[in-house]
């Protein structure tokens, strides 16, 4: 299992979401991403995108103005 980090803190839409994909596509099944970022709309949009890409959101966590995504690649 790889664990894949991606930092899109400072970055708005659509580089987010955009990380996120490629992220999962660069994944193999059962390898965990970790999407850490500031953006609030990326915040809803990402677990959306992820969803309909048929992987699943593992946790959404949020400290301050940060917020950070884990996803497991299906």
């Amino acid at each position: 299992m790889v664990k894949i980090k991606v930092d899109v803190k400072g970055q708005t839409c659509p580089v987010p979401l955009v990380e996120c994909r490629k992220a999962l596509r660069k994944a193999t099944s059962g390898d965990t991403i970790e999407i850490e970022g500031t953006h609030p709309s990326s915040k809803k949009e990402i677990p959306m995108a992820v969803k309909s890409l048929g992987s699943e959101i593992v946790s959404i966590e949020e400290e301050g103005d940060t917020w950070k995504i884990k996803i497991c690649k299906k």
